[in-house]
């Protein structure tokens, strides 16, 4: 991995050098888009509507128009605001972590110490464990003033940003102002059918399908060209019971006896599995 920013996290008057990294990265295939016709790549140009030549990006600021005047940013600009300079990551306040709402989480950074003293980082991670709390901060970057969680995942300690409070949106849906009744007999399945699908956690048991699917797609059409059959490479899809206007009661009976029969599949495949390797 290779560092995006350098400072320090700071409360009080402790300073916790660190270095910042992305936590994720993205999986998915990446596709350019061509002209139907000849497969010719489609580019795209950043052409100034004045002189009508193509411009580099090192030639290139930005602009704020409010309708009747245009304001000019250049980098220099933009380098020169106080919050831009700042290479500190601010402690504003602990909070309990279970009053952060998940809706606010954005994107995620793992914190190394840069100090060949780990002390104070070792010393803010287990204080945040011991005491489930989590620290709000403030940093600037990539031109952005971010509010942040500082929390610890494992061993390290990891920054995720969080959306201010006016980019989430409020959820007013007519729909739910509407007294619905609902019966003892629909609650005692509903909660059946959540305990048929109940399970621990681990997302190594989760696949992107579409990735996978895509992949395939490439390699088949590499290999066979125009000649390819996606049904013969997929065998046809399966079709559900959409089409089915089920009474509320009968859709959670299926499903939980639907669950139940494909535990209970997936649990002989696991003995007969595990009785194959002993035998041999």
């Amino acid at each position: 991995m290779r560092a995006i920013w350098k400072g320090a996290v700071a409360f009080g008057l402790v300073n916790v050098p660190v270095k910042v990294y992305s936590a994720t990265e993205d999986h998915d295939i990446s596709l350019h888009q061509v002209h139907d016709k000849d497969g010719g790549r489609i580019r795209y140009q950043r052409r100034c509507e004045i002189c009508g030549e193509v411009v580099e990006y090192k030639n290139i600021d930005k602009a704020y128009d409010d309708g009747e005047r245009t304001v000019v940013l250049t980098s220099e600009d933009l380098a020169s605001l106080p919050v831009e300079k700042s290479r500190e990551i601010e402690v504003v306040e602990f909070v309990p972590s279970e009053q952060i709402d998940p809706i606010m989480f954005d994107r995620a950074y793992y914190l190394e110490p840069d100090s060949k003293s780990t002390k104070a980082y070792v010393l803010l991670r287990r204080t945040l464990e011991e005491t489930d709390r989590t620290a709000i901060v403030k940093f600037s970057l990539r031109q952005k003033s971010r509010l942040a969680a500082l929390r610890v995942r494992g061993d390290v300690l990891m920054v995720q940003t969080l959306l201010w409070q006016d980019e989430v949106r409020e959820a007013n849906f007519p729909a739910l102002d509407e007294k619905v009744r609902i019966s003892a007999k629909e609650k005692e399945m509903s909660a059946a059918l959540v305990e048929s699908f109940s399970s621990d956690f681990d997302p190594e048991n989760f696949k992107d399908d579409y990735q996978e699917q895509l992949r395939t797609l490439i390699e088949a059409k590499l290999e066979k060209g125009e000649a390819l059959d996606t049904d013969e490479t997929f065998g046809e899809t399966e079709e559900g019971e959409g089409g089915n206007v089920l009474d509320l009661m009968e859709a959670l009976r299926r499903s939980v006896e639907k669950n139940r029969e494909k535990k209970t599949g997936e649990g002989a495949g696991k003995k007969t599995s595990k009785a194959s390797k002993k035998g041999a």
